[in-house]
């Protein structure tokens, strides 16, 4: 079959849908880092914000799409903060190895460790991926 199994058969068929902060730029950026490196039909990329979600995912805590990111698979499975990264990975070609090491034994418990640590403190360290701006 090849090229990884057409991307193991377009990855479950369909894209993944991708929750993110629109309004902080740390997420803006690490959407933006997906999507440069993503195939085109990997992602569907989709602002918490949007009235789009409440619509199509009526059953999403918005309170906790608030505190870490959300991926919903084409199954209907939803992933959230570090859970979603590995599946985030699998999808990026060249980047499975990073799913792997995020599958590891005790990587869970570190990257959730890390990403709590970062999401609730996103804001403060906006200004760092503000372009020079210096505002978040």
């Amino acid at each position: 079959m090849g090229r990884g199994g057409f991307l193991r058969i377009a990855m479950e068929i369909g894209p993944a849908v991708l929750i993110y902060d629109g309004e902080c730029s740390v997420c803006r950026k690490a959407v933006e880092w997906i999507r440069a490196r993503a195939l085109p039909e990997s992602f569907e990329f989709l602002s918490l914000y949007s009235e789009e979600l409440t619509r199509r995912f009526p059953f999403l805590d918005l309170a906790a799409c608030k505190r870490a990111a959300h991926l919903v698979l084409p199954g209907g499975a939803v992933l959230a903060g570090e859970r979603a990264a590995p599946a985030v990975f699998d999808r990026l070609p060249g980047y499975r190895w990073a799913a792997h090491c995020l599958r590891l034994p005790g990587s869970r418990l570190l990257s959730g460790i890390a990403y709590r640590f970062l999401a609730s403190r996103r804001h403060a360290i906006a200004w760092l991926f503000d372009s020079g701006t210096g505002r978040a």
